[in-house]
């Protein structure tokens, strides 16, 4: 089994917050998250498109940057990226390798005084483990990391950063967060830590309450996005399109300005760059499909992502168009459907393979007990697609990231193109 392979295999452990194991890991590789200063990121939706912008306009202003995301889209190395790119595949399965080493004495108890007291750790620990020691070969200036899931018990949340960030609240993964807004906001206000200014964007009330009192508790200054900017920009649009990122555009710009201010000066010029030229592959995002189609592609993985999905297109002037559309059995298909089915001519379901997928002939049944919109089933998502095309020239696909993510890299390598 390689280092890869065996990376993989932890899935099956699932999801298991707490912060004991990461711990206990990193301090057995000599805490490669001490090595370089951070600014962390959490929210609900908008945190991968805002780690994007802050990354970019730190990278403008001539920092080398490491940036740890996820999911990844098709490729694990899309995790861990420095200065922009995904790390080589030779660089992560080395570090994987050694991270496992790492892993294994600890779980032998070979390493004096330290052992895993919680049993194996989970993908997403050693994943996190493998990132913050490529960080630390690579002698980053700056790391921008998102808050894997929640906050206070994610594995992400053994940094003291520079910087936190909460770009939204709303409803998903309730299982792990909570049932209300308020709920959900503590668990995301765990990233707050004292004397760490805390830059939030622009969130419901009960959530906003919750975080300022958490913020208060932990004295950690808390700045609203949309209140104040300390500078003069010039127009621009944002490179990412649609209304939501011009809310993650003021989170961006709120983080690199108090990173300006506390740590090193960053140029206006740098910002501007961060917002305009920046990429974020599968958000809003345009594919010509060979021979003359064209497709909209979108992580809407839950309520809120599939209402900005449908707020761009019935900005844009959109007819409705068939759409795409995979989801995991956790997620809240209602809602979803009930943000989609305005912009909808059709749904065409498909599935994925992985344990939490819901199959394409399921979710086609859910889909018409929703709705009046007329659907069918596709066993994949590229039969899905051709589909869709067949309908019309345009078509969107969203959903899953699970479903997204290859189905972007396997239509680009048979000739898709951004339009």
């Amino acid at each position: 089994m390689t280092p890869i392979e065996r990376l993989f295999s932890l899935e099956q452990f699932g999801i298991k917050l707490g912060l004991d194991n990461i711990r206990i890991i990193l301090a057995a590789l000599g805490h490669p998250e001490r090595a370089w200063p951070s600014i962390h990121i959490g929210g609900t939706n908008g945190k991968g498109s805002v780690a994007a912008m802050v990354e970019r306009g730190l990278r403008a202003a001539g920092l080398t940057t490491g940036r740890y995301t996820s999911p990844h889209l098709d490729r694990i190395e899309e995790r861990v990226a420095i200065n922009g790119e995904a790390v080589d595949s030779a660089t992560f399965e080395s570090v994987t390798a050694d991270v496992f080493d790492v892993v294994d004495s600890l779980l032998e108890g070979s390493l004096p005084g330290r052992s895993l007291g919680e049993g194996r750790p989970t993908f997403f620990e050693v994943s996190t483990a493998i990132a913050f020691e490529i960080f630390k070969r690579a002698g980053v200036d700056v790391a921008v990391v998102e808050v894997g899931l929640g906050g206070r018990f994610d594995a992400t949340n053994v940094l003291t950063p520079a910087i936190t960030a909460i770009t939204s609240i709303a409803f998903d993964h309730e299982k792990h967060l909570g049932h209300t807004l308020s709920e959900i906001a503590f668990e995301k206000a765990g990233i707050a830590k004292r004397g760490v200014p805390l830059v939030i964007g622009r969130l419901p009330a009960e959530a906003a309450a919750r975080i300022a009192k958490v913020a208060r508790e932990v004295e950690a200054p808390l700045f609203d996005a949309h209140a104040t900017t300390d500078r003069k920009y010039p127009p621009l649009t944002p490179a990412l399109p649609g209304r939501h990122q011009l809310e993650n555009a003021a989170v961006a710009i709120a983080i690199l300005e108090r990173w300006s201010t506390l740590v090193g000066h960053i140029p206006t010029e740098a910002i501007v760059t961060g917002l305009t030229d920046c990429e974020w592959p599968a958000r809003l995002e345009w594919l010509r499909v060979p021979p003359n189609g064209e497709l909209l592609i979108d992580a809407a993985h839950n309520p809120a992502g599939a209402t900005a999905l449908a707020s761009y297109l019935q900005d844009t002037g959109s007819k409705k168009l068939p759409i795409v559309f995979a989801a995991m059995a956790d997620k809240d298909l209602t809602n979803m459907i009930g943000a989609l089915a305005p912009i909808a001519s059709a749904f065409i379901a498909t599935t994925v393979p992985h344990a939490r997928a819901r199959t394409a002939d399921q979710l086609a049944s859910e889909i018409r007990r929703l709705t009046s919109v007329p659907v069918e089933a596709a066993a994949s998502p590229e039969a899905a697609v051709a589909r869709a095309l067949e309908q019309s020239k345009r078509a969107v696909a969203c959903g899953s990231i699970y479903m997204i993510g290859p189905l972007r890299a396997r239509l680009i390598e048979g000739g898709a193109t951004r339009l």
